[in-house]
């Protein structure tokens, strides 16, 4: 199995405003108040078993929020975890450079084979992704990038698809009827528009997850090969001194990394997707047999959320999703969503959720 696990924890929430915010993004929320987002893909890292480390990446601004969530954590989990601040956000390819450094400089004689998953993902049964987890790490310590693939539900315009080749030879191989577990990747799509999701779907294209394995060794190696620029900035770690470490409320974090707000003022933005996954001639997906959704939008969210809040009534309404500190009386309308969150309010037709970070701009934005 891989052993570390990099968790993507920066952003900004401008998707799930106003209940999501620059100061508290959306990994923080939870769907009925149970594990936060964060906390709950730390706890998916966790089941993995890895022998290394869990590495929280997140942004100085709300590392104080991080560290509260994850000092609440079980014993044997924090005994993996460390929080790692970025000077300032450079985009996933920077991230997962400056975990790869970082693991290096603390174990250089162990092998790192790192998966990479984000802080906002609903993903069920566990069992399920650790099963395809082990898939992908087989693929991963043979020099290989691997993403999961996952089946879509619906066109959809948010998610970048994949295109599967030929089942990758080189890696024990189940194959159902239709399609391999693991499969060479033929080719990256962006997002499209409407009309081509639904081309992608009738093709049989997956959507691509956005998380992705690999051995730290090889990524360094595709990152130089493909990305000179932002590998330059961030191969001044190997002759830095070593980061400086704390603990606070029984978290280990980095405090310090002399020289690392200069690799980050010397790197351009690139993200995983672009600079590499796109790139390397060495791409493969596992097919996902879990189930996953991206809290990446307010109609995503309010398909989750079963609760019904307290003093919220539709009256004479339908296919209304309401999310509000305050009680809500909707009436005489339909498919909206309805969100009164931190002294703002949205309304908004469902369907319309890429309007949200619109909203959040030009109210919040300075």
């Amino acid at each position: 199995m891989f052993t570390d696990v990099i968790i993507l924890a920066g952003g900004f929430g401008e998707r799930l405003w106003p209940a999501s915010s620059a100061k508290f993004p959306k990994q923080f929320m939870s769907l009925e108040g149970g594990d936060s987002f964060l906390q709950s893909a730390i706890h998916r890292a966790a089941a993995l078993n890895i022998t290394g480390c869990i590495l929280v990446i997140t942004r100085k601004e709300i590392s104080a929020t991080v560290i509260n969530q994850c000092s609440s954590l079980e014993p044997n989990v924090l005994h993996h975890l460390f929080v790692l601040n970025e000077p300032k956000p450079i985009h996933t390819a920077g991230a997962a450079a400056l975990g790869c450094y970082f693991l290096k400089k603390l174990f250089p004689d162990k092998e790192h084979t790192i998966l990479v998953i984000t802080s906002d993902h609903v993903i069920t049964p566990v069992e399920s992704f650790v099963s395809d987890t082990e898939k992908a790490y087989k693929a991963a310590k043979e020099n290989n990038f691997v993403c999961y693939a996952i089946p879509p539900e619906y066109p959809c315009t948010g998610f970048g698809y994949i295109k599967s080749g030929k089942p990758l030879e080189s890696v024990s191989n189940t194959a159902n009827n239709t399609q391999p577990d693991l499969f060479v990747i033929d080719k990256f799509k962006e997002k499209p528009d409407e009309k081509t999701a639904k081309q992608y779907v009738e093709q049989g294209y997956f959507w691509n997850s956005g998380m992705f394995g690999f051995s730290a060794d090889f990524f360094l190696a595709e990152l130089k090969r493909y990305e000179p620029v932002v590998y330059e900035a961030f191969s001044l770690l190997k002759d830095a001194p070593q980061p400086e470490l704390e603990t606070i409320n029984g978290v280990r974090c980095m405090e310090n990394w002399n020289g690392l707000d200069e690799v980050y003022e010397k790197s351009p933005k690139v993200s995983i997707d672009n600079g590499i996954a796109e790139k390397t001639d060495k791409a493969c997906a596992v097919k996902a047999s879990f189930a996953w959704k991206d809290i990446g939008t307010w109609d995503t969210f309010g398909s989750l959320f079963t609760n019904k809040l307290d003093k919220t009534e539709n009256i004479e309404s339908k296919n209304c999703f309401v999310y509000s500190d305050i009680p809500v009386a909707l009436c005489g309308v339909s498919d909206l969503i309805v969100v009164v969150k931190n002294n703002r309010v949205l309304v908004m037709k469902k369907g319309c959720s890429s309007l949200a970070k619109t909203a959040a701009q030009l109210i919040d934005g300075e």
